[in-house]
């Protein structure tokens, strides 16, 4: 069994230049280390970058490679918080809801869906259920616009935690692949 260690590197600069900052845990405010973050660098494993602190606004999913421009990330502002993406071995389930508090429509599933709409006929996911694995929703079908990182756990209203216009129209597995 191999042991994989995550580890990314944040430069000040674009093009992973200036001051740098490396870890491999979480890091909720990125300003105790570098005056600002404008590119990244990973080399193993994978993490969620946020551009506000606290693991709050835009977020976007690396890998194992070179993220030389934060503005290419669809970020608005410099990298300010990171979470490292645990290693998930086994099954993948997840029960996502139409409506908030768990209401309307549910469906569980256990598979990458690149339409919520086309396969369960659902045209709003306003709540979930994360009970295996680590997973990804985006807010337009195909795997594609903004996305949020869930992590096992109960997720009663996207619109409280700040994705009040967001519709989300597809989700994928985070596998081990990273």
């Amino acid at each position: 069994m191999e042991n994989r260690t995550e580890l990314i590197i944040f430069y000040e600069e674009r093009n992973f230049q200036g001051r740098s900052y490396e870890t491999s845990s979480d890091c909720a405010d990125m300003s105790s280390h570098l005056s600002r973050c404008h590119s990244c660098r990973v080399e193993s494993g994978c993490f969620m970058v946020y551009d506000r602190t606290n693991f709050m606004g835009n977020q976007y999913f690396v890998r194992r490679g070179e993220y030389s421009d934060y503005q290419r990330m669809g970020m608005s502002d410099c990298i300010r918080s990171c979470r490292m993406i645990p290693m998930h071995r086994g099954q993948f389930r997840i029960r996502i809801y139409e409506r908030e508090d768990f209401g309307g429509q549910m469906h569980e599933c256990m598979e990458d869906c690149d339409s919520i709409m086309d396969r369960y006929r659902m045209s709003d996911c306003m709540s979930c259920h994360v009970m295996d694995g680590h997973w990804l929703m985006y807010e337009q079908p195909q795997f594609r616009g903004r996305m949020m990182y869930l992590r096992p756990g109960e997720y009663r209203s996207f619109r409280e935690m700040g994705y009040g216009g967001t519709r989300f129209m597809s989700m994928r597995r985070i596998m081990d692949s990273c």
